[in-house]
């Protein structure tokens, strides 16, 4: 009997940064590949992570979907974007373009595709109001976006951007920005009751608990003086300047009442990238 494949594209988060195991890091997709196929019944399912820390949709659409397609997978996750966002050089058209195109070309070999949208990082770094405004609003483009590609494409979709879990920080690593074990225990759970939902998961559901203990408040601390310190300085070379702008427009806009004009703007630039789609595609049918 053929082995169920599942292939897991995408950043950090699905290459597991925040659930440490021997040798590396394990994560959500991990998780819940082993809960695919029922046990003592079937073969175990064949799991390959190409998640890559940093990637951009622009690495996932050039590199790691084409290996991804080779391996001739069932079912592909593909959960990328925040790192899109905290680059000066963020567009949706491009964002929107390039997940369309991973979308298309994963249901197109007959994989069942598996989406989910995200929390934005200002607010999970608990940065000021004005720095953050700019980054959220950004990310809610981007979940837009997949929002709208993951119906248009039938993927199932893990609306993961909101709700308890993002507020409790008992679910999050010392950096904010990736979830700890618990974390990547929920979204592997999430995730295989969506699919369970639809006859696909057969096997045992990834337990909430975790294993390990919670990283104490002192090796949270370190690591923000330490590694955390890196992390931001990295982005800072990149986004920092743009953000002070973003921030001091946002600023204007709240002194003068105009902050809607800002979100219509987001809203209008969604709808702008995904009528591009729409058009580009009827032109190729004609």
């Amino acid at each position: 009997m053929r082995r169920l494949r599942y292939v897991a594209l995408g950043d950090s988060l699905t290459e597991g940064v925040g659930d440490p195991v021997a040798g590396g890091w394990r994560g959500w997709a991990a998780l819940l590949a082993a809960g695919l196929v029922a046990e003592g019944t079937e073969p175990a399912a064949e799991f390959r992570n190409l998640a890559v820390s940093g990637a951009l949709t622009k690495d996932v659409l050039r590199t790691q979907l084409p290996a991804g397609l080779a391996l001739r997978p069932d079912l592909v996750s593909v959960v990328v974007g925040v790192n899109d966002t905290l680059r000066r050089t963020f567009d949706i058209r491009t964002v929107a373009a390039r997940l369309n195109e991973v979308y298309a070309a994963t249901v197109g070999q007959g994989a069942v595709l598996l989406t989910a949208c995200l929390p934005d990082p200002g607010t999970m770094l608990g940065l000021p109001g004005a720095l953050a405004q700019p980054l959220a609003r950004r990310q809610r483009a981007v979940n837009a976006v997949v929002h709208a590609l993951s119906e248009r494409h039938g993927a199932l979709h893990l609306h993961a951007g909101e709700g308890d879990w993002v507020t409790d920080r008992a679910m999050w690593s010392a950096d904010r920005l990736h979830p700890g074990e618990r974390g990547h225990r929920q979204l592997a759970a999430r995730s295989h009751a969506l699919l369970a939902g639809h006859g696909i998961a057969r096997g045992p559901a990834p337990s909430t608990e975790p294993c390990s203990p919670a990283p104490t408040r002192s090796a949270s601390l370190w690591w923000l003086a330490t590694a955390g310190t890196g992390w931001v300085a990295r982005r800072c070379t990149d986004l920092l300047p743009q953000l002070l702008s973003l921030a001091a427009d946002e600023l204007r806009h709240a002194a003068r009442g105009t902050s809607t004009r800002l979100d219509l703007h987001a809203s209008a630039a969604v709808s702008s990238a995904l009528a591009a789609l729409a058009v580009g595609e009827r032109r190729e049918a004609a």
